[in-house]
């Protein structure tokens, strides 16, 4: 029986991580639920405990339903039957053993039918269902629309909606329209309040929406009659009972198939305001974009999981000139390259969702207490470092998906690029992950203020203050060297004045900070467990050869080719 826990040292590892203490504090409360459910932690030791039997369980199914279901789930997909999706078979035994399992509902409180664990467990199981198959996990990961309702929602919505998703409904986020791609403000589809129902009526069309018929959607609409800009819209509530959206089509896509991408018509369909109106873009979707770039993270982690897995056991088995390819340097130094892409990209998921958990822990105790001065300022520190290091994550994991998933069917050969082998399908479902939930353009855009502004650069420092293993001084003087090299690239941008420089060379800027934060993590990996060392330093090589690249462009754009700079600029405009 596979076990896409009990396989991967890499994820007890992040299990175990120094903060999980502070986290699982935050999130027990005192551990005052021990009193009224039977299955609430009694302490620390308990609650880790908890964790990682459910993560073996989350193991298990990946391992023995959801991989061995995914090339029949990609090869049959959804259908649209009257009006509504009906999941391909795999899809539909998938929910039902993740739901037997009790694997629905896992972040939210216990009053809520949740197990009330961490964001790093869940994070943690949609990175191992994404491995397993990455269009299941968008089915299955959208239960985070639920943490939303949590954090911003009235105590009916609460007490209405939290417990089916914790029964194992599934939700949606309705966003994206034809004309509203990325420029959410755009949104028209119409939210107008009728008087004779008592309840918000929503008219219009949504497109490109993931898992469009959940049960239950969150729908961002305009609110606000003869508005065209963010104020005029509020976030609603859909239940799919009242039957009044019809699922025009399903979008044939390249790759994660099994996820039912919709075009969606709303007809006066009874909704329910989310909190506040003219909140609804402003606060609630920048509350789930946060969540969704975290889940494409983890999404994209399990992918290059899945893709460097398959590339390292067909390099053993394939045999070429008498013997197996693994032994040829080209292909074992790709295979290393890889290696440190994965485990870079996952330390800097589960550091990006510490953060992340950290501050909406507190976000939730200031609505049950006042928060003292030094909670106040810990949840602010926490507040800058996720909103920083979520576009970072989102941008760098991705594209690192799509590296590994290149290179996989590359060690593949031909053969690679058949369906004989699951890698071919892996690599479809990878190049969506830096298009969707913001492109990789849009999250430097989201990124290039923390480094303007320094967060990046306070948080390398830091980083640079904290004990390593002594054999790693050489990699420790190549990061500080990086980064003394990123404070002048910074420097010789921000200098010109010019936000369209600035905004040029945004995205070297965002992915050398990057590159020093990763190769930070898995230093300080290292530290605790040697087995890192060699993906610290092989990433370490790679970050100081790309930023040196990076500073170097950067230098000329910023001096004598400027003038390059405007040329190419008028080119394209002209065409």
């Amino acid at each position: 029986m596979a076990n896409f826990y009990s396989d991967n040292k890499d994820l007890q590892f992040h299990l175990n991580h120094p903060l999980m203490k502070k986290i699982v504090e935050l999130k027990e409360r005192g551990f005052a639920d021990k009193d009224k459910y039977d299955y609430a932690p009694v302490d620390f030791e308990d609650a880790m405990d908890n964790y990682r039997r459910v993560m073996e369980i989350v193991g298990g199914v990946c391992g023995d339903v959801i991989a061995p279901n995914a090339e029949g789930v990609d090869h049959e997909g959804p259908k649209v039957v009257n009006d509504h999706v009906v999941y391909a078979p795999g899809t539909a035994q998938n929910i039902e053993e993740l739901n037997k399992a009790g694997l629905f509902g896992l972040t939210l409180p216990r009053k809520y039918e949740g197990l009330n664990f961490p964001l790093v467990t869940f994070v943690m199981a949609n990175e191992m269902v994404a491995r397993a198959d990455a269009g299941f996990e968008n089915i299955w990961g959208l239960q985070d629309c639920a943490e939303t309702l949590n954090e911003f929602a009235s105590e009916e919505l609460k007490q209405k909606y939290l417990p089916r998703v914790s029964r194992g409904e599934t939700c949606a986020m309705d966003l994206t329209e034809p004309d509203a791609g990325s420029d959410l403000q755009a949104v028209m589809l119409k939210a107008h309040w009728d008087e004779k129902r008592g309840t918000w009526l929503l008219n219009g069309v949504k497109r490109f929406i993931t898992n469009g018929d959940g049960h239950i959607s969150l729908v961002l609409a305009r609110s606000e009659e003869g508005t065209t800009d963010a104020r005029g819209l509020s976030m609603f509530v859909y239940d799919r009972s009242s039957m009044a959206v019809k699922v025009r089509r399903i979008e044939n896509k390249l790759g994660i198939k099994g996820s039912p991408t919709c075009e969606l018509v709303f007809t006066n369909a009874p909704a329910e305001l989310v909190g506040d109106r003219k909140m609804g873009l402003i606060k609630y979707v920048m509350s789930l974009m946060n969540a969704a770039r975290l889940g494409i993270g983890a999404q994209s982690t399990g992918l290059s999981e899945a893709a460097y897995r398959e590339a390292l056991k067909y390099a053993h088995e394939r045999e070429q000139f008498g013997k197996p390819i693994i032994e040829f340097p080209a292909v074992y130094e790709m295979l290393s390259n890889m290696k440190a892409k994965l485990q870079g990209s996952r330390a800097l998921l589960y550091e990006t969702t510490r953060f992340v958990e950290i501050y909406k822990c507190y976000n939730h105790i200031a609505l049950e207490r006042k928060l003292t001065p030094e909670e106040r300022a810990e949840s602010k520190i926490y507040t800058r470092l996720a909103d920083a290091f979520t576009p970072l994550l989102k941008l760098m994991s991705s594209e690192y998906c799509n590296q590994l998933a290149y290179d996989a069917i590359q060690i593949h050969g031909g053969s690679g690029y058949m369906k004989d082998y699951p890698i071919e399908r892996i690599y479809r479902d990878a190049r969506i992950t830096n298009i969707y939930e913001g492109t990789s353009q849009l999250q430097v855009v989201a990124a290039i203020r923390h480094v303007t502004t320094g967060t990046y650069l306070n948080k390398i420092k830091e980083y640079e203050t904290l004990e390593y293993a002594p054999e790693m001084e050489r990699v420790y003087k190549k990061l500080v060297s990086m980064r003394e090299e990123y404070e002048a690239a910074i420097e010789k941008v921000v200098s010109t004045n010019d936000n369209e420089i600035i905004d040029f060379n945004a995205r070297r800027l965002v992915e050398m900070a990057g590159h020093i934060i990763i190769g930070h993590l898995l230093m300080q990996q290292t530290a605790q467990d040697e087995s890192y060392r060699n993906s610290a330093e092989i990433y370490v090589k790679y970050g100081q050869a790309q930023n040196a690249a990076a500073a170097m462009y950067i230098k000329g754009s910023c001096g004598a080719d400027i003038g390059l700079f405007s040329a190419v600029k008028e080119e394209f405009v002209a065409e």
